[in-house]
């Protein structure tokens, strides 16, 4: 498979390792001194792009690779307010992004976790719910995108009406704390609180390697697809 990689930084060189290693062929880097190549030949040339930049750059992006006729793979947060902009966008040229908030196996068990709890702790209104995240420093956007999945998952069940970073908050908003610090790659914990015990369920990243096979794994079952993809089209949970 031919990648192009839309970002050069650490996920970027990341991806880079991990394709290399499972016998893709790097054929342009793209990054923010160059991103006139998306109209180069060898960009052009790619099965797809894989795609790690910033929330603001994300759907311009997409936009590139899709008019050089590349499906994406996306793991870029922050961005998804345009999500429905984008999906018209995918649906009127038949384009086909891959998205997920995070592509770790055991972050997406935790999904499906977290989705069938809210779902039978709705019935218990003892409980009060939080979720909480702790990324490094670098990290651009708080929440990560990774809690909001989390977040949308408890409200869907209807435990909460939505959520807020706000500490102090009505009843039916679930708080979301962020934290930054250090160089810690990503931990994301949930808990539901009464009077009387504490349920958690939590998941903790030892390192960046779970996120870029996944996205590499994405990129392989993505090629030949259409549409808006996620993780749980590939895993089928």
């Amino acid at each position: 498979m031919k990648i192009a990689l839309i970002g050069y930084g650490k996920m970027g060189k990341a991806v880079e390792r991990i394709a290399l290693a499972r016998g893709h062929e790097i054929v342009s880097v793209i990054d923010r001194d160059n991103s006139c190549d998306t109209r180069s030949p060898e960009f052009a040339s790619a099965d797809i792009a894989i795609e790690f930049t910033a929330p603001a750059e994300a759907v311009d992006n997409y936009r590139r690779a899709w008019d050089a006729g590349l499906p994406v793979v996306s793991g870029t947060t922050g961005w998804t307010a345009r999500m429905d902009e984008v999906r018209r966008e995918i649906e009127m040229r038949r384009a086909t992004l891959f998205w997920s908030s995070n592509f770790s196996l055991g972050v997406n068990i935790l999904f499906h976790l977290n989705r069938r709890l809210a779902e039978i702790m709705s019935r218990f209104p003892a409980y009060d719910v939080t979720v909480k995240e702790i990324h490094h420093t670098e990290k651009k956007d708080a929440p990560s995108g990774t809690a909001i999945t989390l977040a949308e998952g408890i409200i869907a069940a209807g435990k909460k009406k939505g959520w807020s970073l706000e500490e102090y908050h009505d009843s039916d908003m679930l708080h979301v704390e962020a934290l930054r610090e250090g160089t810690v790659p990503g931990t994301h914990i949930v808990t539901y609180s009464s009077d009387i015990d504490t349920i958690t369920i939590a998941h903790e990243a030892k390192n960046r390697d779970g996120f870029t096979l996944g996205a590499v794994m994405a990129a392989e079952f993505t090629v030949g697809r259409k549409g808006l993809l996620g993780m749980d089209d590939m895993l089928k949970f």
